[in-house]
């Protein structure tokens, strides 16, 4: 089968990698790639803006797969035109993928179907706004309802500090994202992110990751996309896994197919667990990126088959074995990350790094000139260590960072370490 892999990032090279190790797997292509996926298969130049120039790509190369990395082409309803045209595409229509491009359409989906989440309003105007923050105090938390790239949330520790953000979104600090804005109460507990294949009746739990949003160490500084993840995370317990499927998972499935958007693909829960249990703080439609980089390395089913199966409708006839192992990513990040990174810096080292026992690099924002491996983005490099313990996997990967010789990065050096206290306490 050929397979068509669409996106340019870190979760990107990890799935291509995952990919290419099919056996169902005859050519891989990735458009548009970076270094690393070319690694895995081959990349290949089509605007996936256009829909209908990835359809004829498609029929020419007899692809017969498509998989859809990143959320921007899912909520533009890539996968509607893909199957009106007779190819098979792993990811949701524009309709379902409304879950991660509306988070004011996902609150009331938890509303309507008793899926514990925040207590939450939804505003289109400032003062409106303001009022509730006003009427609830802080510290609370402001979203924008749309999509930010990882940076439309803001942790207000202060009522200041809300109506800044409230002032910013809806002055077209986010563009059309912050257009509408949600606001919900704080809640207090440990995060993690859980993952489960949807075939729009049938869910099959995968596994779950602890990422680390803030660019400092300490979390510390700005949300970023992700400056690191490790999977398994300790909090999720089998039996917090079989309540969070039982709560969210099912009735968000059950929900949406009531509503004529039945959802297939990836199910991104970002989960914050409270004394009162596991509540959903927001879904994603694709796999996370850093947590698909800690995922694809502890997966030792065929991933092809499972995608086929959420599309078919089948996957109630499937099972994933998973390593024991743990996995632990260190992005690496250019310089002025999140605000304005710099780019065009030189990266060395990395074949060394990447040639260590138990050691992944997978490529992010980097370019290849006719000399050097360049800096070409926020996030650049994945660097992933797998151990018996979080610990352990933490070290290799750390060791791995410290070959790569590039003066114009920077990464966090406490990533996992939730799980490695947690270790060490016994």
């Amino acid at each position: 089968m050929n397979i068509l892999l669409i996106g340019s990032g870190g979760r990107e090279h990890a799935l291509a990698w995952a990919i290419s190790a099919s056996a169902l797997c005859d050519r891989l292509y990735i458009a548009p790639g970076n270094p690393g996926t070319a690694q895995c298969g081959e990349n290949v130049v089509i605007d996936v803006a256009d829909h209908q120039a990835v359809v004829s790509f498609c029929k020419l190369q007899g692809i017969g797969l498509v998989v859809v990395g990143p959320e921007g082409p899912l909520v533009a309803g890539i996968a509607d035109d893909l199957v009106a045209a007779g190819i098979k595409v792993f990811g949701p229509s524009k309709a379902a993928a409304q879950l991660e491009g509306s988070k004011a359409f996902t609150k009331e989906l938890c509303a309507e179907f008793g899926i514990p989440t925040a207590g939450f309003g939804r505003f289109t105007d400032a003062a409106a706004a303001k009022a509730y923050v006003a009427e609830k105090g802080a510290p609370i938390v402001i979203k924008a309802d749309g999509l930010a790239a990882g940076k439309g949330v803001v942790m207000a520790q202060t009522l200041d500090e809300a109506n800044e953000a409230i002032a910013m979104m809806f002055s077209g600090g986010l563009g059309a994202a912050g257009e509408e804005v949600v606001i919900e109460e704080w809640m207090i507990g440990e995060e993690a992110s859980f993952f489960a294949l949807c075939d729009g009746t049938h869910a099959l739990a995968m596994a779950s990751a602890q990422d680390h949003k803030r660019v400092g160490d300490g979390d510390t500084g700005p949300n970023t996309g992700g400056m690191g993840a490790y999977s398994p995370a300790p909090v999720m317990t089998k039996a917090l896994e079989e309540q969070v499927m039982a709560q969210i998972i099912m009735p968000t499935l059950a929900g949406m197919a009531s509503r004529g958007m039945p959802f297939q693909g990836i199910l991104y829960a970002g989960l914050m667990i409270t004394s009162q249990g596991p509540r959903l703080i927001e879904y994603n439609v694709r796999f996370g990126d850093p947590e698909c980089e800690v995922l694809m390395p502890r997966l030792k089913s065929d991933i092809v088959p499972a995608l086929l199966a959420a599309c078919d409708g089948v996957l109630d006839q499937i099972t994933l074995r998973w390593s024991e192992e743990a996995a632990l990513s260190v992005v690496l990040a250019a310089k002025g990350y999140p605000a304005g990174p710099e780019k065009g810096s030189v990266i060395k080292g990395v074949e060394k790094a990447a040639a260590l026992d138990d050691v992944l690099v997978f490529h992010a924002g980097t370019k290849q000139t006719a000399l050097d491996l360049v800096a070409d983005g926020g996030r650049v490099l994945n660097v992933v260590g797998l151990g018996k313990s979080v610990g352990e996997a933490q070290a290799r990967a750390y060791s791995a960072v410290d070959l790569i010789d590039w003066p114009g990065g920077f990464c966090r050096r406490d990533i996992g370490w939730q799980a490695v206290k947690r270790e060490s306490d016994g």
